[in-house]
């Protein structure tokens, strides 16, 4: 990453898509099971508010602070602008999905027979944008913004989090290799590394984020 990206540091954004592509391989999964109606999973499982509120606080962070910035800086340049269009067309397909899904939760009478179509959907189009994004679209932010366009950005993202970090740090860093969490962790400031060894991660444990509750209206 170092050698790709010279002016920004794009960690956060590859883990924040690594987390949400490992989400997503998830949903699909409980999906195509066959031993429990998936509606009452998703629809009582803290994992999928977990998924749709930081899937959205990352693609609001970016529709408000990124894009635009970014538009005006490259106003002339048609194929940079086109990219950019691209990037809010993907968001603009994969964010109703979320609602549509929640719909088909609801839905007692045809929503299973709807949700393993929206799932995948999600799975593929998600997948497709952060692979786009990943490909074309951080090498021309990196090039494109300022230090400060890109402060902004990541700052959009900790305030909308807020008092949820100690969700969002375990969250995020679910399923991380060893090494690479260790890494990660010793870079922390102590004033979420502390919190997150200690209390966060072991909360975050004890949630068994996929886990149906009882209490379904699907049941």
């Amino acid at each position: 990453m170092s050698q790709e990206f010279k002016n920004h540091d794009m960690t956060m954004m590859f883990t924040i898509h690594a987390a949400l592509r490992r989400e997503v391989e998830r949903i699909a999964r409980i999906t195509a099971r066959v031993d429990e109606d998936p509606r009452h999973v998703l629809s009582t499982a803290v994992g999928w508010e977990l998924f749709k509120k930081f899937l959205t606080i990352h693609h609001t962070a970016e529709d408000v602070t990124v894009w635009p910035v970014m538009q005006k800086a490259l106003a002339d340049r048609p194929d940079e602008l086109a990219l950019l269009a691209d990037m809010e067309a993907e968001h603009a397909v994969i964010d109703p999905l979320l609602a549509d899904i929640d719909a088909a939760l609801a839905d007692r009478d045809s929503g299973l027979e709807r949700l393993g179509g929206l799932t995948d959907a999600l799975h593929t189009q998600l997948n497709a944008h952060l692979d786009h994004e990943e490909g074309d679209a951080l090498k021309l932010m990196d090039i494109t913004m300022s230090k400060e366009e890109w402060a902004v950005f990541a700052v959009a993202g900790r305030d909308a989090i807020g008092e949820d970090a100690r969700r969002y740090l375990p969250w995020l860093l679910d399923g991380m290799p060893a090494d690479e969490l260790a890494v990660f962790v010793s870079n922390m400031p102590d004033a979420l590394r502390i919190p997150y060894e200690s209390d966060w991660r072991p909360a975050y444990e004890e949630l068994d984020i996929w886990h149906a509750r009882s209490g379904s209206a699907n049941r």
